[in-house]
């Protein structure tokens, strides 16, 4: 009886470190992730008629806080369904990261616009965030001319847009 009781001790022990260490990985390992919208009705937020873009290219950067010199760069492309993740190694702390939009798949939605276009994300080892994934806003492109509907999202919303 006292072996088993020693034996579920020791398993417990165990799994209990085992918990915090994968939270977060000792190299600083971060897995950034998103989606990347195409603005249907120019407001400079997703709406129901948002449309989420396949093969959107996406850059995440770091620049050092006190010298503005790059530290990191990593490029890549939205799935099927707009969401992009990038791996990303070692710990950010005193470096400014950020995801921007590159390249848009849609030629009817690749306007750039500096509200949706990026989104500021923490890379800091000691952030106390436990989790090595860290979830930035939507981004995206604004559509050319706004879709005809847009109008009745507006009315939903209890919105009232404002000309540029």
């Amino acid at each position: 009886m006292a072996k088993a009781a020693l034996a579920l001790v020791s398993v417990l022990c165990l799994l209990a470190l085992a918990g915090p260490a994968h939270c977060h990985d000792d190299k600083g390992a971060f897995h950034v992730q998103g989606k990347v919208y195409c603005d249907t009705c120019r407001v400079l937020f997703p709406t129901r008629l948002s449309e989420y873009l396949a093969g959107a290219e996406v850059e995440l950067k770091c620049r050092h806080l006190e010298n503005k010199t790059e530290t990191l760069s990593v490029t890549g492309r939205t799935n099927k369904d707009g969401h992009y993740k990038l791996a990303v190694e070692g710990d950010h702390d005193d470096e400014m990261c950020e995801v921007n939009v590159i390249s848009s798949p849609n030629p009817e939605c690749n306007e750039h616009n500096s509200e949706i276009s990026s989104a500021i994300v923490s890379l800091a080892k000691n952030s106390g965030i436990r989790s090595d994934s860290r979830f930035c806003n939507p981004i995206g492109f604004r559509k050319k001319t706004a879709l005809p509907n847009c109008a009745e999202v507006f009315d939903e919303l209890g919105f009232v847009p404002f000309s540029h």
